[in-house]
């Protein structure tokens, strides 16, 4: 199998490269010239250039069979992606989404990824869609791990709105391992699936499981939403930029649970429990209690 991978050098695709190799595939990666490639193995084949770019991907996919695709499909360069990957004659074809798609805000790159997933839906690839949920797992996390710093420094934490609606973290190397599985799994072929952490928990209880391994007491203080989801939205019509976005707010305050049951009946998909994935996090981070 030879297999072109994108987005290798980041949080996701640095996990699904490993095991790309332990399964025997031969893998080339699509890196951008700036990026940082200190995590990849010395030995991995790279190709220069971008997924929004026909020259290199022409370069890219040249012998290619397989493709796996982690880099962000909420750009607008899924057109150039596909069409290059058909034209290549590339018959298998893993995407990465997100199942932010299902969100009922105006989220900015929505309309986008829809786009996206509608125009891999119409090709010729044997494609396979995978929708994580917040994916997390490591200190390159953009998600747990700002939450965990937090709790490490400060014991009263406040959260705005009451802190009930779900969410369904899922762990790095279970979106990663989801990624190989469904290449070889006839039943994942031209469908979409939701990749989902084991079970959904409310905001409350990952700080209290966050905490509990930690060995940290933590006072939740919670704030009404509205009012500070209307002051985020006026400050950022101003061209203000904040360390917290309105946006994220209001995804805080939205029910983000997902039923990964069809996966796990494709290919074996079975993610780690939430208080699993984090402990394996805070091992990596010395941070266990």
């Amino acid at each position: 199998m030879n297999v072109l991978l994108t987005g290798a050098t980041g949080f996701t695709g640095s996990h699904v490269l490993p095991l790309l190799r332990e399964r025997g595939a031969r893998v080339r990666c699509l890196v951008r010239p700036r990026s940082d490639r200190s995590l990849l193995p010395p030995d991995v084949e790279l190709i220069e250039g971008d997924i929004g770019d026909a020259e290199s991907l022409a370069r890219a996919l040249d012998g290619i069979d397989t493709l796996v695709n982690v880099a962000s499909l909420g750009f607008g360069q899924a057109p150039v992606l596909v069409a290059a990957a058909e034209r290549a004659g590339v018959r298998r074809a893993v995407f990465i989404s997100t199942t932010a798609v299902f969100t009922k805000l105006n989220a900015q790159t929505k309309s986008v990824r829809l786009a996206a997933e509608a125009l891999i839906e119409g090709s010729a690839l044997d494609y396979t869609i995978l929708r994580p949920t917040m994916i997390y797992g490591t200190a390159r996390d953009r998600n747990m791990v700002r939450l965990i710093r937090y709790l490490r420094r400060w014991r009263v934490l406040p959260v705005v709105g009451n802190g009930e609606h779900l969410q369904q973290p899922v762990y790095v190397g279970d979106v990663a391992a989801a990624a190989v599985q469904a290449i070889d799994a006839p039943a994942a072929v031209r469908r979409a699936f939701n990749i989902s952490g084991g079970s959904a928990l409310t905001f409350n209880q990952v700080i209290d499981t966050i905490a509990a391994l930690m060995r940290r007491r933590v006072w939740k203080i919670h704030v009404p939403a509205a009012p500070v989801i209307g002051a985020l939205g006026a400050v950022e019509r101003l061209g203000v930029r904040l360390p917290v976005r309105k946006e994220q707010i209001e995804r805080l305050n939205e029910d983000k649970a997902f039923d990964h049951g069809e996966a796990a009946r494709a290919f074996g998909y079975a993610p780690l429990p939430f208080a699993e994935g984090i402990r394996r996090e805070l091992e990596s981070l010395g941070l266990l209690g």
